[in-house]
């Protein structure tokens, strides 16, 4: 019985949830003449306030029952921007029902660290017409962010109800870290080519199997591969050369204790967007990327990407990983030091890290071998007693160059591509590799 006298009451009571201010003040003041009218015996006024009470129910009740169509789609460009850079949010309404839509409210539920909510107002749309609306959007934090849905809020010609409707549809603006472009310097463990090298170091060490592969039906009988195909005992061929791609492992130090907290301004934003700008500049560079973070879901695209359009996606997926990544405990640093150990079979090793102790350094010096490259990249330090940076600095430099890596201390105040162009100079020196002026001629790198 209470829940059907429940059900019964919120019928009632729902209309009046629909009501403008004009609407509710409309409704008062007839209930009031009504009162007036009853008290003092005037019909005339009785009237009157039967009349200014019935005006905003009617009003609520008949546009709650109409049957507006509306539709809505939203594009976000572009998908994914910088830290700062501003992205455009188009909305399109749509009247798709056969009569005359009144007034309406359009707000956009976003999120705080994209600004305010914005709100915009749309005259009556008529059968089949759509109006598109826009506003920009921009946030000083990286991370991924939903926007939507839409809200459209319905009134009648006199402003005293309003019909709230609400669509479910999101769409995903990932916000990815700063990436600063880095100059060219030279760097070990570059493989590019056309892959006659590696077939022929591989078929130095006896392993044939590599670099052949059965017969098929059609195969050029000239690529047989006699020696194989004696010793396997069916016709083996050659494989076709294919280009060889350098490869780049990038770990990024996430242990809270390693910086000196989270922010814009902080060391540990200093090494996300360090990663993510040698992320863009190695694939640029013709090299796979993966990152390795100490995460469940470190990036691994496939090591044999064949050009450069296919490797651009590593680039994508590398910043999408680091717009969400955050700082964690000490096992992070051994987790990504694993993933890299597993990771590296030659090629290039860099590693943006924070504050280090023994045991860090002697993880990571495992790293070394013989045919990889490693670069540490330490974030800058703060201030702290006159001294105490440098000295701390000298030992982790010192016992990392030890086990076999570069490395380059960040210092205070000092944009990551100035750091990046100390790795040369760093390393020994070195020269760039070539590249091509505007009028496409080919011109030597800077000595470093």
């Amino acid at each position: 019985m209470a829940t059907r006298t429940t059900r019964v009451t919120r019928r009632l009571t729902e209309p009046l949830g629909r009501l403008t201010s004009r609407g509710r003040a409309v409704l008062a003041a007839g209930l009031t003449a009504v009162v007036c009218a009853l008290a003092l015996g005037q019909r005339d006024l009785l009237r009157v306030g039967v009349l200014l009470a019935l005006v905003p129910v009617l009003t609520v009740v008949v546009l709650g029952r109409t049957r507006y169509r509306l539709a809505c789609t939203r594009t976000v460009s572009p998908l994914r921007v910088e830290v700062g850079a501003p992205a455009q949010v188009v909305l399109e309404v749509a009247n798709v029902s056969g009569g005359r839509c009144g007034l309406v409210l359009a707000e956009e539920e976003v999120p705080y660290g994209l600004g305010t909510r914005p709100r915009f107002v749309l005259p009556g749309l008529e059968p089949g017409e759509r109006r598109a609306i826009s506003y920009p959007v921009r946030s000083p934090r990286r991370g991924r962010y939903a926007v939507g849905p839409l809200s459209l809020t319905l009134t009648d010609p006199f402003g005293m109800g309003r019909h709230r409707r609400s669509f479910t549809s999101r769409d995903l603006l990932v916000v990815t870290p700063a990436v600063v472009r880095l100059p060219r310097i030279a760097l070990a463990g570059d493989w590019n080519g056309s892959g006659d090298t590696r077939p022929r170091s591989v078929s130095a060490t006896g392993e044939d199997d590599v670099t052949t592969r059965e017969y098929h039906q059609g195969d050029d009988l000239r690529r047989v591969h006699w020696r194989s195909t004696a010793r396997r005992g069916e016709l083996m061929v050659r494989r076709e050369e294919q280009p060889w791609q350098s490869r780049a492992v990038l770990l990024l130090d996430r242990r809270r204790t390693a910086y000196d907290g989270e922010g814009a301004e902080s060391t540990f934003e200093w090494a996300v967007s360090a990663v993510a700008s040698l992320a863009v500049h190695l694939v640029e560079r013709g090299y796979a990327v993966r990152l390795v973070d100490g995460s469940e879901g470190d990036v691994d695209p496939a090591w044999d990407h064949a050009s450069a359009a296919l490797a651009q996606v590593s680039a994508a997926g590398v910043l999408d990983s680091l717009a969400t990544t955050s700082l964690g405990g000490e096992i992070e640093l051994t987790r990504a030091a694993r993933s890299a150990s597993r990771a590296t079979n030659g090629g290039l090793v860099v590693a943006a890290l924070g504050r280090l102790s023994a045991d860090d350094l002697s993880l990571l010096a495992g790293l070394h071998r013989p045919g990889t490259t490693c670069v540490a990249l330490i974030a800058p330090q703060p201030i702290g007693p006159a001294g105490a940076a440098e000295a701390a600095e000298t030992s982790s430099a010192t016992l990392l160059r030890s086990g076999g890596w570069d490395v380059v201390q960040a210092r205070a105040g000092e944009t990551f591509d100035r750091t990046w162009a100390r790795v040369g100079p760093e390393r020994g020196g070195g020269v760039a590799a070539p590249t091509l002026d505007p009028a496409g001629r080919t011109t030597a790198g800077d000595a470093r």
